[in-house]
Order: C-alpha cells, then structure tokens, then sequence
C-alpha cells in the first residue's frame, strides 16, 4: 500500500525578512537624501576654493600671526606674479606687525599742500566721471565729493566673487582705469572695504573683517602694481559694522558690499570715522582727528570708546601694519 506523503508546514511569517529589509533599505535612503540636501555654506566654500587652487596649479600656504591681543588684522592677498597664472584664492598674512600713526609717511616729493590738494580732487573726480561713465549710470560705482576727499564707492558686485577676495576679469578693468586716474597725483589714498552682515566661517576668512580686509588690500595692490606710489596707500577693512543701508533687503545687503577708494586733499584732513548711514561712505567733516600714541611692538592699539565688535581692521600695504583708530558710533556707513 501507497505511504501517504504529509505536506509540509506553511510558515506564514516568511514575509517579515524581506519586508525588515525593505524597510531598512528606505531608511537608510531618507538618511542619505537628508545628508545631501543639508548644504554647509562654509565647508562648500572651501571646498570650491580647494577645486579652483587645485586646477589653477598654485599652492599657497597661510602663515599665521602671533600678536599680544586678539584683535583680527587684515590679511593680504599674495603678490601677482608676471606670469599668466592666476593668483592663489587664499591671501597671505605678513607676519610681522608694528603700530604706526595714522598719517601716512610720505617723502618729501610726494607731500601735497591742502590748495593743490583739493583742485587735484576736482581733475580726479572729472576724470574718474568721464571714465566710469557707463558704471554711474547703472548705479554701480558712486562718486562723491567733500572739500576735504573724494570718495569713489565701487559694489562688490563687479569686483569680488561671493565669499573670496579674488578680483573678477571685468572688475580688473575698471580698477586699472582708475589706478591709471590716480597714479599721477600725490593725493593719499585710503581703500576702504564693506560687507553686509551675512556670516562667514571658512579657512581663510574667519570672519566679514577679514574677508573686507583683504578686498580693501587686493584693490590697494592692483593700485600699486599699475603706477600708484605705495606710500599714498592705506587700506581698512569695516566688515559688516558700517552698513550704508539696512540689511533686511537684498537691495540693502547689495549696497552694504562695497569697497571705497578715498583721495584726500592732503595729510591733515580730519579722520574719516564718523558717518551719517544714509549716505554710504559720505563722512562728516567735523570728526576730530585721532591722536597718535606711543604703543610697544606688536601691540595693537584699540579706540577706548569703540562697541564691541566695531574694531575696523587697517593696515597699509609692504610692510603690514595696524592702525589705531578714533571714536566711531556704531552702524555709521
């Protein structure tokens, strides 16, 4: 007789293992899809600055600065070779540091009287006008004109990249014609840069002092490369601290970024640290001059009377040097 074959169990749970599978493979799905759409602004900076060096073939190292007190200084971009390579996205800190007045030290050849001073202002100002005609109109570079200096307020937007220090093709241009404007007066000049309150947290700039710093210091550079006497040239970097508008609107943050080119009269004019913010950079005649003091080496001299967090960084080009400054009220421009 036939033995009778018994089926075998149905295991109704069998569907359990794959399904855990599935699951743990969508969640590890959600996971990286999460990853990836949280963007770090600051390491994707310095990331792209890494690509960009990388690809450019220049390798530029940061050297620190050692210095009694705290107080950020301003950084300045590497010297532009002859050559056609591109200049590193990292600017180079001088190392050594010593306080100075603010008064430029000019050589007796170059010292300009307050009369010649201020006709100068007058053929600078018509000149640069004639030059940037085109940029006026478009509201991207603004002249102004006290008895005392000239200001010449150029937007980020056509000088710098966001984030970087580095000078865009059209930006080189503009600011040769300019340089070529200045170089054959004695005016000193002043380059002033201006940030908007957005943070900035990467390698090379710690912070918006810094990051004006260094554009101040790139224009003042560009200048002295193309016949601009080094001795006329001091550079300030405001970071977001003098804001010439408000910073709730895209068209504030816009103004916000700037870098100014000042031509004073001469050496004498009052200090250029107090400002009505209705007018970007336009600065009150009537602010006293800052007393110079005698301070040690390697010290960095802070104003008594200053905010925190309002210290402007400035320094004046080969070699680097910091600069005490005078009372300044918070969020002037």
């Amino acid at each position: 007789m036939k033995r009778k074959k018994h089926e075998d169990h149905v295991n109704h749970e069998a569907w359990a293992i794959p399904y855990a599978d599935l699951m743990t493979l969508l969640l590890a799905f959600f996971v990286v899809m999460y990853a990836v759409s949280v963007v770090n602004e600051g390491k994707y900076r310095v990331m792209s600055e890494s690509i960009i060096e990388a690809f450019n073939g220049n390798n530029k190292q940061i050297q620190p600065v050692h210095s009694n007190n705290a107080t950020p200084v301003a950084p300045v971009p590497a010297k532009r070779s002859s050559s056609t390579t591109p200049p590193s996205i990292a600017p180079r800190l001088a190392p050594p540091l010593a306080t100075r007045s603010l008064q430029p030290q000019m050589t007796s050849g170059s010292l300009v009287s307050r009369e010649t001073g201020q006709e100068n202002l007058q053929r600078i100002q018509d000149q640069v006008e004639k030059a940037l005609q085109p940029l006026i109109d478009k509201s991207l570079v603004v002249v102004r004109r006290t008895q005392s200096w000239l200001e010449i307020e150029i937007r980020t937007d056509i000088l710098f990249p966001s984030g970087v220090a580095r000078l865009s093709e059209p930006a080189d241009v503009t600011l040769r014609n300019i340089a070529g404007i200045l170089a054959p007066f004695p005016n000193p000049l002043r380059v002033e840069g201006y940030t908007d309150d957005m943070p900035i947290n990467t390698a090379v700039f710690p912070s918006n002092w810094e990051l004006s710093a260094a554009r101040a210091a790139t224009v003042a550079r560009l200048f002295s490369e193309h016949g601009v006497d080094p001795n006329r040239l001091g550079i300030i970097g405001w970071g977001e601290y003098k804001p010439a508008a408000d910073n709730v609107s895209q068209e504030g943050r816009n103004r916000n970024r700037r870098v100014l080119v000042v031509v004073l009269s001469d050496q004498n004019v009052p200090a250029r640290f107090s400002s009505d913010a209705q007018h970007a950079g336009q600065l009150a005649e009537s602010a006293p001059a800052p007393a110079p003091a005698s301070t040690p080496q390697n010290e960095v001299p802070v104003a008594p009377s200053l905010p925190p967090g309002t210290l402007p960084v400035s320094a004046k080009l080969e070699p680097l040097r910091t600069t005490p400054v005078a009372d300044a009220p918070h969020g002037a421009g």
